[in-house]
Formats: structure tokens, C-alpha cells, sequence
């Protein structure tokens, strides 16, 4: 039967991490084929709880959230990846600068921590380029909104599409992918065998890369409701207002998600899934079962340790 239970995740070097209801873990791949975890209990604040409540605000607290938890897992999993790289090469060689920029860049994709790193890139390029090429064309600023959108959106494919084409990032994909398929067989109900996951689509309504394409639409709303009289009002409008696309965001995300088995309005989720056919991929097995060795390990400890919660 299905689950009630929701959970998250994020993919990492080589490996997944799942956040439970008391305890986040990581589970990564080592080149001998053993699994090594990483369990760090969750201490939540019981301010911070009861701004999880709050509708609007609840988004940007899990953003926040989000990324300090997504640091320590992601640190972890790049030094196993490095002492791995390291014990391979002569002591004076090191993983390629390419190859480690490569993989930051592509976790920037993945994790929800990449929206705050790369949200203020995307918030401000876009309307400089937009008001370099058409601020003399018309003074509609509704259709310059559009038109930043739309530079928005192009310049997310195309950071994503051509850091895709590295092996490593093309790795982290899959396992993104992993995540998601082992998700979507928990809420399925099914046993978390192999068979069975692999069986799921790799795509996800409630994928932090579904919340980025939210971020774009619902600042073209939002935007348009400010008018400015110049490039650097525009701008600071643009960071001012930046929470609130967030917060509104985070509530349009769980609203699509809570319509995805109607017919017809499960549409509304569609163009973040459209996305996450980029920041995505196929898995293999072994990946799998390193996704399903995180999430039931997450699974066990959360049992152990529900009791035990830790509220401040």
C-alpha cells in the first residue's frame, strides 16, 4: 500500500543521501565495491519548527535547511572521492581541476544548496542581458519580464546541457535519477528490491529542480506587479523580492505535487519535469542499490531514533 511518509534526497559524488524524519544519511560508493555511510542525527530548533509551519515562510526555512545539510553530505562524499583519486595517483598528482569543477557544478544542479548558489547569478544576469538587447525596443516592462524569463530559462538548459556532457556530472545524474526511483517505489508501496525500483521513472514532482523552474515562472508574476525606472532598480527589485518567489514557489511546488494523480491538472508539475529530463538519468544496478542502501539504512536509524528526537 502506499506511504504516508514523505522524504527527500539528493545525490552526491558516487553516492545518494536521504533526509529522515531524525536522521540524514549519505551511503557512497567505494571503488572496491563496499558502501560507506555517513549518519548525522537531525537537531531541530523548535522556533525553526514552527517556521516550518508557516505557509510561505515555510520555503525559505527549508531552502536554508536544505543547503547547510546538502554541504555536509556533499563535503563528505567529495573526500571520499578524493582519497580514492589520491590513492590511484603518485603523491604529487591530483584529481584535474576540469574533473572537481565539473562535479561542483553539477551538485549545483542537483541539490536544492545550488539554487542559493546559482539563484543570485540567475536572478541578476538575465535582466542585464535582457536590458542591453531590447531596453530601446518598447517600454512594455511586463514583456521585458517575458523576455528575462525566457534568458532565465535558456541559460539554465545550456548551463546544464554542457556540464551534462562531463562523465562524472553524467554519473551524479544517474544517481539523481536513483533517488528519485527509489522514492517513488516507497510511495508506491513496493519493496525496495532492485527489480522493483528500476521499474519507476527517474523523473519526480517534488525534485528541487522542478522547484528552480517554479522559481522563473513565478518571478515573471511577481515581478510584474513592480514597475522601476531603471537598470539598477530593476535589479534591486529583483533581490528584494526574492524571497517572496521562493516562498511562493515552495507552496506552488507542493501544490502540483499534491495534484499529480488527477488527470488533466497534472500538467501544472509538467515543466519541471521537463527539466529533470536533463538532470536526470538512467541508473544502473549498482547504482540502485547504493540509492536503497541510503534510504533503508535512513529508514532504520529514524526507528531507533524517533524517540530520541532532539528539540531545542
Amino acid at each position: 500500500m502506499p506511504q504516508n511518509s514523505v522524504y527527500g534526497g539528493q545525490a552526491v559524488i558516487e553516492g545518494v543521501m536521504f533526509a529522515g524524519k531524525t536522521v540524514n544519511v549519505t551511503a557512497v560508493r567505494q571503488k572496491n565495491n563496499e558502501i560507506r555511510f555517513l549518519e548525522v542525527p537531525r537537531k531541530e530548533i523548535k522556533w525553526v519548527r514552527t517556521l516550518k509551519k508557516i505557509p510561505f515562510v515555510r520555503g525559505i526555512v527549508a531552502i536554508i535547511e536544505s543547503s547547510a545539510k546538502g554541504a555536509q553530505h556533499l563535503n563528505f562524499s567529495a573526500e571520499v572521492f578524493s582519497e580514492e583519486e589520491g590513492g590511484e595517483q603518485a603523491a604529487d598528482e591530483k584529481p584535474s581541476l576540469f574533473s572537481r569543477l565539473s562535479i561542483i557544478l553539477g551538485v549545483a544542479v542537483v541539490g536544492v544548496l545550488s539554487f542559493l548558489f546559482g539563484k543570485f547569478i540567475f536572478t541578476l544576469v538575465p535582466p542585464l542581458i535582457e536590458q542591453f538587447l531590447f531596453s530601446r525596443m518598447f517600454q512594455n516592462q511586463i514583456l521585458h519580464n517575458l523576455l528575462e524569463g525566457l534568458i532565465k530559462i535558456i541559460l539554465l538548459i545550456g548551463y546544464i546541457y554542457f556540464i551534462s556532457l562531463t562523465p562524472m556530472v553524467k554519473r551524479l545524474f544517474q544517481y539523481h535519477g536513483a533517488e528519485h526511483k527509489v522514492i517513488s517505489a516507497y510511495e508506491a508501496g513496493l519493496e525496495l528490491t532492485v527489480q522493483n525500483v528500476q521499474k519507476f521513472n527517474t523523473l519526480h514532482y517534488r525534485c528541487g529542480s522542478s522547484f528552480i523552474v517554479f522559481t522563473v515562472i513565478v518571478g515573471v508574476v511577481v515581478y510584474s506587479f513592480f514597475r522601476y525606472d531603471s537598470l539598477w532598480e530593476r535589479l534591486v527589485l529583483r533581490i528584494v523580492l526574492l524571497p517572496a518567489v521562493i516562498g511562493i514557489s515552495y507552496e506552488v511546488l507542493r501544490f502540483t505535487n499534491s495534484l499529480r494523480d488527477i488527470p488533466v491538472l497534472r500538467w501544472l508539475g509538467y515543466p519541471g519535469l521537463w527539466l529533470q529530463k536533463l538532470t536526470t538519468k538512467e541508473p544502473d544496478n549498482s547504482q540502485v542499490e547504493v540509492s536503497i542502501a541510503s534510504f533503508n539504512r535512513m529508514r532504520e536509524l529514524d526507528g531507533e531514533l524517533d524517540r530520541g528526537q532532539m528539540i531545542i
